[in-house]
């Protein structure tokens, strides 16, 4: 006797975060044809997604692209997990087995190549709707593939808060807590609050020990 098959939970409202006009259109056809989702809004930038989240648009799920201008490896991730309060599923052409792994160590609940068929998106929407993590066929699992630090670090990286890991950016970014302050439109005293915070959870003493362990999450570290 066949068993029954696990019913999940229903999609019908989408975000998708991708700069590239054409494959956000042709993503959003498919997820209308091939799922319960009906309603789709779209963004081209880390920022004006964040803003999309903080106006009172609730998504069931985002679909995120890895490439963005005003992303670098695991942060815009981070902050949209901390924002969306909805699984985050990366679509990208960066196939990389150890890129694949630290997104889902990042707290992704799906990883999506772009050069997926249709029926690999629908797929994958069924798989996260049972509160499973979808991985591409071809992906080793994560704990045989990556090292330890770099698992540690991600781990720690995914503690941050979205107003941490934004200031967390800015100080890659060599900018001060002036700067920073200026750039977020908040006290500089509060700046210093956070960067003390984002060091205790990051087990670091210094802003250059902050800065290589977000360094190590970057995805042109991985491709090394």
């Amino acid at each position: 006797m066949a068993g029954k098959k696990t019913v999940g939970k229903r999609f019908n409202s989408a975000l998708i975060v991708d700069d590239h006009p054409l494959f956000c259109e042709a993503l959003s056809m498919t997820l209308q044809a091939t799922s319960t989702i009906d309603e789709v809004h779209t963004s081209n930038r880390l920022e004006s997604a964040m803003e999309l989240l903080s106006n009172e648009v609730s998504p069931d799920v985002v679909l995120l692209d890895l490439n963005l201008p005003d992303m670098d490896g695991l942060d815009g991730l981070i902050r949209l997990k901390s924002a969306a309060k909805a699984p985050i599923v990366v679509i990208s052409s960066i196939t990389d087995n150890r890129v694949v792994n630290q997104v889902i160590q990042a707290g992704a609940s799906g990883f999506i190549p772009k050069h997926s068929q249709r029926e690999v998106f629908s797929g994958a929407l069924d798989v996260i709707g049972q509160g499973r993590v979808f991985l591409p066929e071809e992906c080793i699992p994560l704990d045989t593939e990556m090292h330890s630090k770099e698992k540690e670090a991600i781990n720690r990286l995914s503690s941050l808060t979205n107003q941490q890991a934004r200031i967390l950016q800015l100080i890659c970014e060599g900018k001060l807590n002036k700067q920073i302050a200026y750039d977020l439109s908040i006290a500089e005293t509060t700046v210093k609050a956070h960067v003390t915070a984002i060091m205790r959870k990051l087990g670091v003493q210094s802003r250059t020990q902050a800065v290589l362990i977000a360094k190590r999450s970057s995805f042109d570290h991985s491709l090394q």
